[in-house]
């Protein structure tokens, strides 16, 4: 479906006064929120759905605050069929009303009164029917088993998809939901069911309690067959005096394998309530598995949702989804309090949804689950978000809105990761018990209402008596976009150790943006002492400064970013380089981790070349910690795949990855060890992964491909014996024995999908699918994407497949903008900003940059989002093109 960007302004369209009974002046179409002087009180929403038809109906009511003389008012409705509006007044007097689908593209609705009512409170009553969507947003359709089901997704702007509403966060109201559905049938929302009447031959109604005040975008139901498993009860606490209750909710046949995660859901909750002293406030908790879904999950208030593989498991599920299931849980959950107790104003501060949650993810793994190591995953994902941080069309993490695609496109790196990361750091600079103290003041002024990134900054800086300028530092890092690049010199002055330090805006070769940039950072460093290593913190809040590194060892090394804690990259010396390399074993792994990137930072800055990166990396192979061991290998990877160019360069970056790798592999083994660390089964996919897809040691492939051979043999009852691999490894194996044995291994995947309902499983087929490197078997592969039988969240798992040379890139691009209508179509707004990037990342040309813009920017006008992403993977492309011009192949 084809979606038309609506330009967004930041500001409410300018209200009029006149006398009490005089026509409103005639006003515009609103461009961005939803004018004030007709503000939402109440809704009840009341639907009729049966998930088998192709279409529903529903009544949606509305008390309005009618704030000032008007013969109309705005809203937001999207593909509604509306038979009747009843538009009663004050004094009870009803009449009928007309709706116009003014912007139908849009969502932008008209409700007509039919004359000029004064100032008073109203209630509409809209009657419609509409579609049940088949791209994953509003009240949309999905199968399991060839058994249909209906379920919602509204975040961020399909509510109005599914019923007409003020669609936008800043509106909070409670709602009464009621769902007349098949009698066969069950179904949940976000409150408590509280009756159930018949509702004529083959029909009921549920009718749910009233909920808490939510914005249009958390609410949540969903009608089928349901699996619904009863999880252990949430017991009372300091916070909280009622027991939760705690369900999971999965189609049919699936309950069973609910059960992991409903046992470790009750410790989530009880740290999110002892960390913000603030009972859950949302009277029940389902967990959703959701057949098909466009996001990872969905933080509905008493309804969360999920990807199915996140919470149907087993006891033999990759070790990859018992960790995510409980991150993603975590994460989710921490939403109730920031993002539904208390929830962004608008879709600029959407940070304050997601930041929160990643941050408090991260916490809360680490007090339940410490083996999980959530510290080196911040550290991970900040890096991450680094790369997109670094590039010129970057967002801010405070991002103006001028268009429905900077709402769509907001759910990405920046404001997770990054905005993650940036509360960590002046978490630390606080201190923790600090920044906790500002974190429940925050929460108990807005519950149950809306906030704003000053509130938040400004409970902060109370709860550590910070002025202004913790203020400014702090919006420093939200409201301009980039990676700040600190670097360091080292002096000996008058018997004291100095550490010389300035920054700037960290640019990758080829870059075309202006590095004059100043944050205030929260800098600190480590170094050496006589008998161990010292910390020291400074504010830098100007181009440069100084530190004097008390107690110093002469000469001494200098970790620049101590403990990882700081959002920035780092430079030094070549000195100074080869003595923090000389000493890397005395860092902690969060700093290990700091390291590593700041030495691909300075490889992708021109700074190193091939071989100083390869020799400073190397150390970080032989530690201890999984996340360090390989993180090492994106830049080895870009190397091999884009710097060495001849026979003998390839051999030396494959000798370092075989020292490098190998043994811990072999160490390791090609299966599960009984009770062996989590950790361990992590690192063998990871390894494995690498150096069979990557850098194709035969080795590997030999061993994997064994096991994808079994994998792909037919048991008797006729299905693949998908089970015979490990299943860590069956997704590796699968893609292995598809390039290895060709056509015949494609067709055995293409034939088993369909006929498999487990996630895991299935997940692990796309990983085959999408790995072949002969084009006319991925286009075969990518035509299967478009069919019925791979679900629309799967789609583009197949599509991004194998583009590591220019040939597959080119076989993908022949195929993709063949088939870019039906794409289309077959994928929501969500997928719009990854348009260009599933067409042409990886690319590394100006060719494959011109081809992309030339294509793309006729189009940009009817996908949302789409130039967000145009511009971030063209640029993508032309600093790899810049930087293999920059680097010298025979430095490896």
């Amino acid at each position: 479906m084809h979606r038309f960007v609506r330009p967004l302004a930041l500001t409410v369209l300018a209200m009029c006064c006149g006398a009490a009974l005089a026509a409103a002046p005639a006003d515009q179409v609103p461009h961005g929120t939803l004018p004030r002087w007709a503000v939402p009180e109440s809704y009840q929403l009341s639907f009729k759905v049966d998930p088998k038809q192709q279409d529903y109906s529903g009544t949606t009511t509305i008390k309005v605050d009618l704030k000032q003389a008007a013969d109309h008012l705005w809203l937001d409705g999207r593909d509604l069929n509306v038979s009747k509006v009843t538009i009663t007044d004050a004094s009870g007097h009803a009449h009928d009303g007309k709706y116009v689908a003014v912007a139908p593209n849009e969502g932008v609705s008209r409700i007509d009164f039919g004359s000029t009512l004064k100032p008073q409170p109203l209630t509409l009553a809209i009657e419609y029917t509409a579609p049940l969507n088949q791209q994953l947003q509003g009240l949309y359709k999905v199968s399991h088993a060839g058994v249909p089901y209906a379920m919602t997704q509204m975040e961020p702007i399909s509510a109005r998809y599914a019923f007409p509403g003020f669609d936008e966060p800043g509106f909070k109201t409670p709602y009464d939901i009621s769902l007349t559905i098949p009698s066969d049938v069950t179904a949940v929302a976000n409150t408590k069911q509280i009756s159930e009447t018949a509702a004529g031959a083959g029909w009921k109604t549920l009718t749910f309690a009233k909920t808490q005040p939510l914005p249009t975008y958390l609410v949540a139901f969903a009608v089928g067959p349901w699996d619904i498993v009863n999880g252990p009860d949430i017991a009372p606490d300091d916070y909280r005096t009622e027991v939760l209750p705690l369900r999971g909710i999965a189609a049919h046949g699936e309950g069973h394998r609910m059960q992991h995660v409903l046992s470790e859901t009750p410790s989530i909750i009880h740290t999110l309530e002892n960390y913000y002293g603030f009972g859950y406030p949302f009277g029940k908790l389902d967990l959703l598995a959701a057949p098909d879904f466009s996001a990872g999950a969905m933080e509905n208030p008493g309804l969360v949702t999920f990807r199915d593989w996140l919470l149907l498991l087993d006891p033999d599920s990759p070790a990859k989804y018992v960790r995510g299931s409980f991150n993603v849980t975590a994460h989710e959950l921490a939403h109730q309090w920031t993002g539904d107790t208390v929830t962004l104003a608008w879709w600029n501060d959407i940070w304050l949804n997601e930041a929160f949650a990643t941050w408090m993810q991260q916490k809360v793994t680490m007090k339940v689950h410490p083996e999980y190591r959530a510290d080196l995953d911040r550290i991970s994902g900040a890096e991450g978000a680094m790369h997109n941080d670094s590039l010129t069309s970057a967002r801010q993490i405070r991002q103006p809105i001028t268009g429905n695609g900077d709402i769509e496109t907001a759910f990405d790196g920046i404001t997770y990761q990054k905005g993650a990361a940036v509360l960590g750091m002046f978490e630390g600079y606080v201190g923790e018990d600090t920044f906790q103290k500002g974190m429940r003041a925050y929460i108990q002024a807005h519950k149950f209402g809306n906030a704003t990134a000053d509130d938040l900054v400004g409970a902060i800086a109370t709860a550590a008596n910070q002025g202004p300028t913790f203020k400014h530092a702090f919006n420093s890092f939200l409201n301009q976009s980039g990676v700040p690049y600190v670097q360091t010199r080292l002096e000996q002055k008058g018997g004291k150790t100095i550490l010389h330090l300035s920054q700037d805006r960290y640019l990758p070769v080829g870059s075309t943006g202006d590095a004059n940039r100043v944050w205030g950072i929260p800098v600190c460093v480590r170094y050496a002492t006589g008998d161990g290593t010292k910390q020291s913190c400074e504010l830098l809040d100007k181009p440069t400064g100084t530190m004097v590194l008390a107690d110093a060892s002469t000469p001494t090394w200098v970790m620049p970013n101590a403990n990882a804690r700081g959002y920035y990259r780092f430079n030094l010396s070549k000195q100074e380089w080869a003595d923090l390399t000389q000493h890397v074993a005395a860092l902690s792994d969060t700093e290990q981790l700091a390291y590593a990137d700041s030495i691909d930072a300075g490889f992708r800055h021109g700074d190193l070349n091939a071989g100083d990166a390869m020799a400073a990396l190397k150390p970080l192979t032989g530690v201890t910690t999984r996340e360090v061991v390989v993180a090492p290998l994106e830049t080895i990877k870009w190397i091999y795949r884009n710097e060495a160019v001849t026979d003998a360069q390839q051999t030396n970056v494959v000798a370092w990855v075989k020292d490098a790798y190998m043994p811990r592999m072999e160490q390791l083994g090609y299966q599960r060890k009984p009770g062996e660390a989590d950790g361990d089964s992590l690192l063998r996919s990871t390894l494995a992964s690498a150096l069979a897809l990557d850098f194709k040691l035969p080795e590997v492939r030999a061993a994997l491909l064994k096991q994808g051979d079994a994998a792909l043999a037919k048991k008797a009852d006729g299905h693949l014996n998908l089970t015979a691999a490990d299943p860590d490894l069956l997704g590796v194996a699968l893609a292995v024995a598809v390039q290895e044995r060709g056509e015949p291994a494609l067709d055995a995947l293409i034939a088993e999908l369909p006929q498999t309902t487990d996630p895991a499983l299935r997940n692990a087929m796309l990983d085959g699918l999408s790995a072949t490197d002969t084009p006319a078997l991925a286009d075969k592969a990518r035509d299967f994407s478009l069919s019925k039988q791979v679900k629309v969240g799967e789609m583009a798992a197949i599509l991004r497949g194998n583009h590591d040379t220019s040939a597959a890139r080119d076989a993908l691009w022949h195929w993709f903008t063949g088939h870019y209508d039906q794409v289309v179509a077959r994928t929501g707004s969500f997928a719009g900003g990854r348009l260009p990037a599933l067409a042409g990342g990886g690319g590394c040309s100006k060719a494959e940059a011109d081809r992309l813009q030339a294509y793309f920017e006729p189009r940009l006008k009817d996908v949302t989002g789409a130039d967000r992403g145009l511009a971030q993977t063209r640029e993508q492309t032309l600093l790899c093109a810049a930087l293999k011009a920059k680097q010298d192949p025979s430095k490896i």
